[in-house]
């Protein structure tokens, strides 16, 4: 498995080792490890893993996940500290940046499609964002050069429950 596996299986599935939307922070600790920085602001929680980032919210003593993110341009600076050991594991070595053509192929290969989101809403400055629409997920691409990327670098993959729903 590859880097690339592991950014179509998000796309295509919506969830990181088998973790996703609803899971409880000490579930993504048994996954991920304890290799993270924890933000807490009131009843919000960010939990932030390098290459995955997560949010939570407080609900009657619970805290369950309500967004998964995974930040392909951090692994620009760090491809071994920003990616937690269990995806290492699991996929192997990642790549610094990862091209927006592969990962299209690669969603097609899974049987997914993938579409732009129509007008302004696919277009913010210098990034272009498509969807999966049997997931959900949102894939944010670098639309121009610049010093945080080349164009067609894959910039960020999101997942939240409005999307699964949309997607369900």
């Amino acid at each position: 498995m590859s880097d690339l596996d592991f950014y179509a299986h998000v796309a295509t599935r919506g969830d990181v080792l088998g973790l996703g939307i609803g899971t409880q922070p000490a579930q993504w600790e048994t996954g991920l490890g304890t290799d993270y920085l924890d933000t807490e602001d009131g009843g919000l929680l960010r939990r932030d893993y390098g290459l995955v980032e997560l949010s939570f919210q407080e609900e009657n003593g619970f805290w369950p996940c309500f967004g998964v993110s995974v930040q392909v341009h951090r692994l620009r600076w760090d491809t071994v500290a920003g990616v937690p050991a269990a995806l290492r594991g699991a996929y192997g070595e990642f790549a610094a940046s990862t091209r927006w053509v592969d990962l299209a192929d690669a969603i097609a290969r899974s049987g997914c499609s993938v579409e732009a989101e129509p007008g302004e809403a696919g277009t913010t400055g210098d990034i272009h964002r498509y969807r999966v629409p049997e997931s959900g997920v949102r894939i944010f691409v670098r639309g121009d050069e610049g010093a945080q990327g080349a164009a067609g670098e894959v910039w960020s993959l999101s997942v939240s429950p409005a999307w699964w729903r949309e997607a369900g």
